[in-house]
C-alpha cells in the first residue's frame, strides 16, 4: 500500500529529455598533436555533430551545449577570433541542415559583445529554425550562469518599482521562467568531458537537482559512443530531487504506522 509520501516521489525518466554539454578540451586535443589550438575547435564541431545526432536518435528533445562563456573573453585573441570564425562558419553551413533536421536553434547568453556579422548570423540562424518542434539545439555563446540570474533579478526589480508585481508575487517558478532557458525544462543531465569536475559558471540555477557526468574524454573525441555511455549512466541512477527512495526504512516505517 502506498503511503501519500511514496505517491509524491518523483518519477524516474529512463532517458533524459535535456541535456546540457560543457564542451572542454579542444585545446589539450590539438597540443598533444602538436596542432595550434583553433585545429582543436574545429574538431569540436564534428564532435557537436554526433552528440546532436545521438540525442535525435534517442527521443531527447533538447540539448544545449556550453560554446563559449563569459570568462572565455580572457583567453588569448587569436584564440577568441578563431572560435568567433568558426561559430560563423558553423551557422552558414550547419542551419539548413538543422532546417531539413526540424531542429529549432536558440542561443543563449550575451550578444552586444559580439561582432554585427556573428549576430545577424545569430537571428537570422533562430528566425530561419524558429517553428522547428523535432528537437531544441541551444548555443551559449557569451554566457555565464551568474549573469543569467542578475539579468532575472533585474526585471523583477523594475516590475516592483513599477508596481507591476509585489514581493510576494516572486515565486521561484516564476522567477526560474525569466531565465534564459526559461520556456525549457531544466537539464536532466549535464556531462562534462576534458576531466575537470566543476560547472564553471553554467546554468546555475536550473542544474538545482541535474545529475552530473564527469569524464576524461577531450571533447573532440566525445563520439556517439561516448554520449551513448553518459546516458546509460544517468539511466542507472535513481532521481530522489530531496526525497527518499521507495524502498528506504524511512519510508517503508510510514508505511508500517499508516497502516498500525
Amino acid at each position: 500500500m502506498n503511503t501519500p509520501f511514496q505517491s509524491n516521489l518523483v518519477n524516474w525518466r529512463p532517458e533524459p529529455q535535456h541535456i546540457a554539454i560543457i564542451m572542454d578540451g579542444n585545446g589539450r586535443w590539438a597540443s598533444r598533436r602538436g596542432l595550434p589550438v583553433p585545429a582543436g575547435h574545429r574538431a569540436g564541431v564534428e564532435a557537436v555533430r554526433a552528440a546532436l545526432k545521438t540525442c535525435k536518435e534517442k527521443g531527447i528533445k533538447a540539448l544545449t551545449l556550453f560554446a563559449f562563456s563569459s570568462e572565455n573573453w580572457g583567453r588569448p585573441e587569436t584564440e577568441v577570433r578563431a572560435l568567433m570564425a568558426l561559430l560563423c562558419h558553423y551557422l552558414r553551413r550547419e542551419v539548413e541542415q538543422l532546417q531539413r533536421d526540424n531542429v529549432r536553434l536558440r542561443f543563449i547568453g550575451r550578444r552586444d559583445r559580439l561582432s554585427s556579422r556573428l549576430q545577424r548570423l545569430m537571428g537570422r540562424s533562430e528566425e530561419l529554425t524558429a517553428l522547428n518542434t523535432g528537437a531544441t539545439l541551444t548555443l551559449a555563446v557569451d554566457y555565464g550562469g551568474q549573469w543569467d540570474v542578475v539579468e532575472a533579478a533585474k526585471i523583477f526589480a523594475g516590475e516592483v518599482a513599477s508596481g507591476r508585481t509585489t514581493l510576494d508575487e516572486i515565486t521561484p517558478e516564476r522567477f526560474e521562467r525569466a531565465l534564459s532557458l526559461g520556456d525549457l525544462p531544466a537539464p536532466d543531465l549535464c556531462i562534462r568531458t576534458g576531466g575537470d569536475a566543476r560547472i564553471s559558471n553554467f546554468m546555475l540555477w536550473q542544474m538545482a537537482y541535474t545529475e552530473f557526468y564527469f569524464c576524461d574524454v577531450l571533447w573532440p573525441d566525445f563520439d556517439a559512443a561516448a554520449v551513448t555511455l553518459a546516458i546509460e549512466d544517468f539511466q542507472s541512477r535513481e532521481r530522489r530531487f530531496g526525497l527518499r527512495g521507495g524502498d528506504d526504512a524511512f519510508v517503508q516505517s510510514l508505511d508500517i504506522a499508516g497502516n498500525a
